[in-house]
């Protein structure tokens, strides 16, 4: 059985679980052996594959298709997850309880994708995760996102801290006329603070 690298694979129950891959682009036959890639996915159980896709209403976005034949998409390969005991009827509870969190107009490349979807489901299903390298790419440019989020802050606060305090000298140097212009250098430099180094932009993570 295929799981995720170093998480414990459960293996209870009785009814097999499958993730089934698909690619989107086919740049894919490159990125996957690099572990990148973009991927769509559905979790197959009881004959039915339960997948999540985008629309603009405020209702669920998860819908069932036929197992290795979701239309539009080029079905790469199918992956045996784990096992569970939940029949058809609790399987079908357990995506009505998830078709809750997963609207159709939340639907978002970076932290809400069918990948994302997948991964909850196998969880409650099996206890075991979807493979990393499926959703990995969501994970990299979400990690950039938040990294050039935090620079763009950084540079936000450096800004308003020079602001702050070129407008103190000039208010300070304005109200003291009789202040000398060495003594306000002087002053002005001891009330200098060396800015705090911004983050280092990382390379992707090698998760």
């Amino acid at each position: 059985m295929l799981c995720r690298k170093n998480s414990s694979c459960v293996e209870t129950g009785s009814v097999p679980v499958y993730l089934n891959v698909y690619d989107l682009t086919p740049m894919n036959g490159y990125a996957y052996w690099f572990g990148l890639g973009v991927y769509h996915s559905g979790v197959q159980v009881h004959g039915v594959e339960y997948a999540f896709g985008a629309h603009e209403y405020p209702t669920t976005g998860i819908f069932e298709a036929e197992p290795k034949h979701c239309e539009g998409f080029s079905f790469r390969k199918s992956i045996l997850i784990g096992k569970t005991e939940l029949g058809p009827v609790d399987v079908r509870g357990i995506m009505e309880d998830l078709a809750e969190e997963y609207k159709g107009n939340a639907y978002n490349l970076i932290t809400k994708n069918c990948n994302h979807f997948c991964n909850d489901a196998c969880i409650r299903l099996t206890g075991n995760p979807i493979p990393s390298w499926v959703n990995r790419l969501a994970r990299i440019v979400g990690h950039h996102r938040i990294e050039d989020k935090s620079c763009e802050g950084e540079k936000k606060k450096l800004a308003n801290d020079s602001n702050r305090f070129t407008s103190s000298s000039t208010s300070s140097s304005n109200s003291s006329p009789s202040i000398t212009q060495s003594q306000t250098r002087g002053r002005s430099r001891s009330r200098r603070s060396l800015p705090p180094s911004s983050p280092l932009i990382l390379g992707p993570s090698s998760s």
